[in-house]
């Protein structure tokens, strides 16, 4: 019997997968595939954005590190659930553990911070658009990035120093990565007043940003309905319609496995909800804001193109 702040001596054994012996095969396949497509994808963004002009826009710059932090905390966890799964090693050291829950709380904290930031984006181009260029200058751009990065960052920094101070009794992590329900799930004392603090942490990560972001669509549905031009009623919902999909689907899951009691939490189910958010949603990304938009196809031809005749 040790505790966090003690076991510094002793590795923990990440369970992973290991009890459905039939499912890993099949899942680290999967993963390894997902994985690749997700590099590709979030990668490909990236390269985009800084080659073709016309999307040096503050759209394109939020994508950006939106591309960025999802092949961050893809790279954080999946290597390790890929080793996992062949069984190799599924231990994890403490410096290890609480490196790895630090750095995933501080990128998905920062992805919810910088969504907010979009919807804002949003909310600018189709609510104000003749100011437009005015409100998203590069300077409030850059801040606004700077902003999400170090909120997420702190927002983490307080979580992990709490989750430090908790003894936990055992060493055994019945899931493939070191994640905050996991271990709270393995505290031996009394810690309602430290894990109180941590719940309203995780509510203003995730609820105030939540109600920022229906609040500006409200704002946008309400113009989109007032307009009287189809087509510019159907480009404003071809805009936003991509992010309210990956809003969805960001804050569903981490809603779910965040802010549900303690003694509620399905260490089974919450596995296999931690596969959706940390290696299905980080693929889709890409796709869903690429897929209907001519942009980025008609900047992906323009590289291709040049590609061809460099040849």
């Amino acid at each position: 019997m040790g505790s966090f702040n003690t076991s510094f001596r002793q590795d923990f054994v990440l369970v992973g997968f290991s009890d459905f012996p039939q499912l890993e095969l099949i899942l680290s396949v999967f993963i390894s595939i997902f994985y690749s497509l997700t590099l590709f994808g979030n990668s490909t963004i990236i390269i985009l954005s800084q080659l073709d002009v016309c999307l040096q826009t503050p759209m394109y710059f939020f994508l950006c590190h939106l591309s960025f932090l999802d092949l961050c905390y893809t790279t954080s966890i999946v290597p390790q659930l890929l080793v996992n799964l062949q069984g190799y090693d599924r231990t994890i050291s403490y410096g290890g553990c609480v490196a790895q829950l630090f750095l995933f709380l501080a990128l998905a904290s920062t992805e919810s911070v910088l969504l907010v930031v979009m919807a804002f984006d949003r909310y600018a181009a189709v609510c104000r658009p003749l100011h437009y260029t005015t409100i998203m200058n590069p300077l409030l751009c850059l801040s606004l990035a700077i902003t999400s990065w170090v909120g997420g960052f702190m927002n983490s920094l307080i979580q992990t120093s709490l989750m430090m101070t908790m003894p936990l009794c055992g060493h055994q992590l019945n899931h493939f990565f070191c994640e905050m329900p996991i271990l709270l799930k393995l505290a031996c004392e009394d810690t309602e007043g430290t894990e109180a603090k941590m719940f309203v942490a995780r509510v203003v990560i995730l609820i105030f940003p939540v109600t920022l972001i229906l609040g500006s669509y409200a704002n946008i549905a309400h113009a989109v309905l007032k307009t009287k031009s189809m087509a510019g009623c159907k480009k404003a919902l071809g805009t936003c319609g991509s992010h309210l999909v990956v809003v969805s689907m960001f804050y569903g899951a981490a809603i779910y496995t965040y802010l549900q009691p303690k003694g509620s939490y399905s260490e089974s189910k919450g596995k296999f909800v931690a596969l959706f958010y940390t290696i299905i949603t980080p693929m889709l990304n890409p796709l869903i804001y690429t897929l209907r938009n001519k942009d980025v196809k008609g900047a992906l031809w323009k590289v291709l193109g040049r590609g061809k005749d460099s040849e």
